[in-house]
């Protein structure tokens, strides 16, 4: 259960602001259909999330404890300092000249986004982190989708009425303080 809500948590703050939170509202924006950008939303988060998944149990197999502990705990540093720079997504949806439906073009351009993402690094990470990659695949989707689904339905009403400078400051803060507690051993392996 830990690895399910500190998954869902991170990740959902972790979105606020994101590319491709930015990419859920110029898609709704776009198209003005909201449930197939959001089943587009949850297939491209499952297949991209579970791919990150299992990279990170892969990892965590490989590596030792020791080296694991340092890896993780420089990674979650990084993502904390990552999370201070702002994202930005282009005008133009990959594929969408293509004409292939909302939904087909949403879980192109979600997938597409999110490799190498700030969501996608702290999947893998996670999933290294904890045994059970299943929850934690569970959980990042999770909190992708409560952070997206209200951005495809409130779109732009939300980006002018929270702050994404706190969010991603928050978001920081949580990311270094797990890092800093992984350095010193403060997590149990």
């Amino acid at each position: 259960m830990e690895a399910f809500l500190v998954s869902t948590g991170v990740v959902a703050l972790g979105e606020m602001g994101d590319k491709t939170q930015l990419l859920a509202i110029v898609l709704a924006a776009k198209y003005r259909k909201p449930w197939p950008i959001v089943a587009g939303i949850l297939l491209a988060t499952v297949l991209n999330h579970a791919l990150a998944g299992a990279v990170g149990a892969w990892v965590a197999r490989a590596m030792g404890p020791d080296v694991l502990r340092w890896v993780l705990g420089l990674s979650f540093l990084a993502m904390a300092v990552w999370m201070l720079v702002p994202d930005q997504v282009d005008d133009e949806v990959p594929g969408s000249e293509r004409h292939w439906g909302v939904f087909v073009t949403t879980v192109l351009a979600f997938f597409l986004a999110e490799m190498g993402d700030k969501t996608q690094i702290a999947t893998v990470a996670l999933a290294a982190r904890f045994p059970d990659w299943l929850a934690v695949v569970a959980g990042t989707t999770l909190g992708m989708m409560a952070a997206n689904v209200p951005a495809v339905f409130m779109g732009e009403a939300i980006a002018r009425k929270v702050s994404m400078r706190l969010v991603h400051a928050i978001a920081a803060g949580i990311f270094a303080v797990v890092g800093v507690i992984t350095l010193v051993g403060g997590l149990s392996w």
